[in-house]
């Protein structure tokens, strides 16, 4: 049977709704988490700002998602952001980084988080790999004990070079 264009292009994307289900609390990510979990599905965490998202990030996110059947990223939330990098930031809010997140295809869920770090997420959730970028080691990346003491493994990927936000804020200054 030939499908017409539009019913193959219905088909293939995902509904707007479908974006906003992806964020969702930690209660709430433990209930899907726990489905993922009874079909043997393993899990990959990740972290960070996104405030405006460049292909690094997409780089990163790619590479988080390789390592496992499902990705989670944590982010920071707007108070989280303006205590780690100060009261310019974030240039976009919470809500606006987190449907970004979700509209990937890479991203399975998003979980917006306070803290400095995500280590209560972390120990909750235990995922399979705990991804980081940039130039951490292993001991040095929030979690990393608890997924390693529970059999997951810390996975450091390489930072795209020449990609940053602060490179990009610091050029759009400069103009």
């Amino acid at each position: 049977m030939q499908h017409s264009p539009i019913s193959i292009k219905r088909n293939c994307l995902k509904p707007v709704d479908a974006i906003s289900e992806k964020i969702l609390n930690l209660s709430q990510a433990m209930h899907v988490i726990r489905q993922w979990r009874s079909q043997n599905e393993t899990i990959a965490f990740t972290n960070g700002v996104f405030d405006i998202l460049h292909q690094g990030h997409i780089f990163s996110l790619s590479q988080a998602a390789n390592e496992a059947d499902r990705l989670i990223v944590a982010l920071n939330s707007d108070k989280s952001v303006k205590k780690i990098k100060g009261e310019a930031r974030p240039l976009n809010n919470e809500d606006s980084r987190a449907h970004v997140l979700a509209a990937l295809m890479v991203t399975d869920l998003v979980i917006i988080f306070d803290g400095e770090t995500p280590i209560e997420l972390i120990k909750t959730i235990l995922p399979d790999v705990l991804v980081k970028g940039g130039d951490y080691k292993v001991d040095e990346v929030a979690g990393s004990k608890e997924v390693i003491a529970n059999g997951g493994k810390v996975v450091i990927n390489p930072l795209l070079p020449g990609y940053s936000t602060t490179g990009i804020i610091n050029s759009m200054k400069n103009k």
